[in-house]
């Protein structure tokens, strides 16, 4: 750090000078009309560093200003592409995990899982280009059929998990018939000759419970939905019934 004596030692040593200047009594009158003209223009100085030295000061401060902010921008963009599929912006897999974990231990839990219906197909025939376009159009899709408190994960290639915390299962099966319902009443924009649709599961965790038991359940009622024909939504009922059933609602049959 900067000795204080050592910055103004200009400005010291002519207060000094004043000083002697003013106790001299028998100084004449020019002397002492010189030493304050000196005194003045030291102090003139000494106004102009001081100017100087704070316009540095803001100056150093805005800038440390902007990189703060560049910064906080960064460390938000990397958080987010931490947690994000980059293809559909929803969560990636490890952040709804960490999202559904953290709402089990808040309260009861329920999950829709929902895999498009022969997407391979749609790739063989369309091109992976077109897949991943319907993809995302299936996802916005989604988005608007599903209440704003769910939170989407894309959990594999065509696999996509709602979140739905504090929920019942009755919400669950009325937001999963929203989805299906919604896949079914017109076909997606990107690919406006045939239908998109998908099979669904949904499960209800317990709070306390963990992923992979809701998770599970979830899968078990999607294998329902495929193998009775796909495009329909099956209900894993095992925390009411304390056995692995699983009852099918089949909401449309294409």
């Amino acid at each position: 750090m900067l000795d204080i004596n050592e910055l103004f030692r200009d400005e010291f040593s002519v207060l000094e000078e004043a000083r002697e200047a003013a106790a001299n009594v028998t100084l004449p009158a020019d002397a002492c009309r010189e030493e304050l003209l000196v005194l003045a223009l030291r102090y003139q100085r000494l106004i102009r560093e001081s100017y100087r030295l704070i316009s540095r000061s803001d100056r150093a401060e805005r800038e440390l200003n902007r990189i703060n902010e560049q910064l906080q921008q960064l460390a938000k963009q990397l958080e987010y592409e931490a947690t994000h599929d980059p293809l559909t912006a929803v969560f990636n897999r490890s952040a709804i995990i960490n999202q559904i974990n953290q709402a089990l231990s808040q309260g009861n839990v329920a999950l829709i899982l929902l895999d498009i219906d022969h997407f391979k197909r749609i790739n063989d025939e369309h091109g992976h280009p077109m897949g991943d376009k319907v993809i995302c159009s299936l996802v916005g899709r989604v988005r608007r059929a599903v209440p704003e408190f769910a939170a989407i994960g894309r959990v594999g290639g065509e696999e996509f998990t709602i979140l739905l915390p504090n929920a019942r299962v009755e919400d669950a099966m009325i937001t999963a018939g929203y989805i299906h319902a919604s896949l079914n009443a017109s076909p997606l924009d990107v690919l406006p000759d045939q239908l998109v649709t998908a099979s669904i599961g949904v499960s209800l965790g317990l709070r306390g419970s963990d992923f992979e038991s809701l998770y599970g359940a979830a899968d078990t009622a999607l294998y329902s939905a495929k193998h009775r024909g796909r495009n329909q939504v099956a209900l894993h009922d095992a925390f009411f019934r304390g056995v692995c059933e699983t009852r099918t609602l089949k909401i449309y049959s294409a």
